[in-house]
């Protein structure tokens, strides 16, 4: 028959002022075990001792044991004698108490106005720092003007490929889908003032100065803005950014203005794809639900529709895919030197090209009012 295994047990006794704990038996988790403070009872001892006898397997529920039965004599301020303990256990507890002090030693005593005052100097330094690398950028496109020979096209065409043709398939489907919402919440409306027709100017004008550069915009920064954070990120864990600049390479001019140059020129043709499609969504929810031929749809879109319309979508495009790859090659090149901290860049990416992506396009609501556009 197999053997019955012996159960955790902690005995005590009591030799002159000293408390002596007796630990033996196997200890697991699983198991019952036994609790310091109903062992200790109201009873204060000088110092405790704690010793072996018959200890069979253990887990982390000796662990925590121990932990609990030094941490009651750090704060009786009582000397406990763990050394014949196994030497793996103590180093357990140590690295729990360690752990425990750093938990403790945390700082609570800031309070709201010095928050707002450490946020507010993290903002200033995260601005400071997207100046300087737009700066980089900046002398980075003069010196690609002044001398193209130099520039990267191989590399550019790749991400050309990578960040408009493979992006295809997803702004074609978020694009579609925006325009069948937008022609199925402007039906509710329009069909009880029987003017259906003005679903295509609705979906026309919206799509245009609108959904369509910003769906293709957040589209690329969830998809090619945290890709280039991720690249970068890899490449500085890596040592290759430094490999580079101890070549005397530029980071900048090597690996981060094709990236530029690639997404800026493709978000505006992705963004015209979207505004046809978007377009085509709505045409579809009109021919099926509210009854107006294709031809009639179309008519009513082109007599609302200006090349004012286009340039504005042109214009908030093209300074989207370039804000995009911008944030994302900035994460890339701050990421910390581990794979956490690539993880970390790579949100970081996608949450400051939609957060760029928004305050642009409020300040290009603003202006194109003031202009009239």
């Amino acid at each position: 028959m197999p053997a019955v295994p012996v159960k955790a047990s902690a005995e005590t006794v009591v030799e002159g002022d000293d408390l002596v704990v007796t630990l033996g038996g196997a200890w697991r988790i699983t198991g019952p075990l036994p609790a310091w403070r109903q062992m200790l009872g109201e009873r204060s001892p000088r110092a405790v001792r704690i010793r072996t006898a018959g200890l069979e397997r253990w887990d982390s529920s000796l662990v925590r044991f121990v932990f609990e039965v030094q941490d009651w004599c750090r704060n009786a301020k009582a000397p406990c004698d763990a050394t014949a303990l196994p030497e793996t256990v103590r180093h357990l507890v140590g690295q729990l108490e360690q752990a425990q002090d750093k938990r403790l030693s945390a700082d609570h005593s800031r309070n709201f106005f010095a928050e707002l005052g450490l946020a507010a100097t993290d903002l200033v330094r995260q601005t400071r720092q997207f100046a300087d690398f737009v700066g980089e950028c900046t002398l980075s496109a003069i010196g690609l003007i002044r001398n193209p020979g130099r520039f990267r096209w191989r590399d550019c065409l790749s991400e050309m490929q990578q960040c408009g043709a493979m992006a295809v398939p997803i702004v074609s489907l978020s694009s579609f889908l925006v325009g069948l919402t937008l022609a199925y919440t402007g039906a509710i409306i329009l069909r009880q003032f029987g003017g259906d027709i003005w679903v295509a100017d609705i979906v026309g004008l919206s799509t245009l100065r609108e959904m369509g550069a910003v769906m293709t915009g957040v589209v690329l920064a969830g998809r090619t803005g945290a890709a280039f954070a991720a690249q970068l990120g890899n490449m500085k864990a890596g040592e290759e950014i430094d490999a580079l600049e101890t070549l005397g390479i530029a980071p900048v001019d090597f690996l981060v203005l094709p990236r530029i140059v690639a997404l800026t020129l493709m978000t505006p043709l992705l963004a015209m794809y979207a505004n046809c499609l978007g377009i085509f969504g709505g045409m579809v929810v009109s021919a099926s639900v509210l009854q107006i031929p294709p031809n009639a749809y179309w008519i009513e879109t082109q007599a609302n529709i200006g090349l004012s319309d286009v340039s504005v979508s042109l214009i908030k495009s093209l300074v989207f895919g370039m804000l995009i790859a911008v944030a994302g090659c900035l994460r890339g090149l701050q990421a910390e030197r581990s794979a956490a901290g690539v993880g970390r860049a790579a949100t970081s990416a996608v949450v400051t090209s939609i957060l760029l992506l928004i305050v642009a396009d409020a300040v290009f609501a603003v202006l194109f009012n003031v202009l009239g556009i």
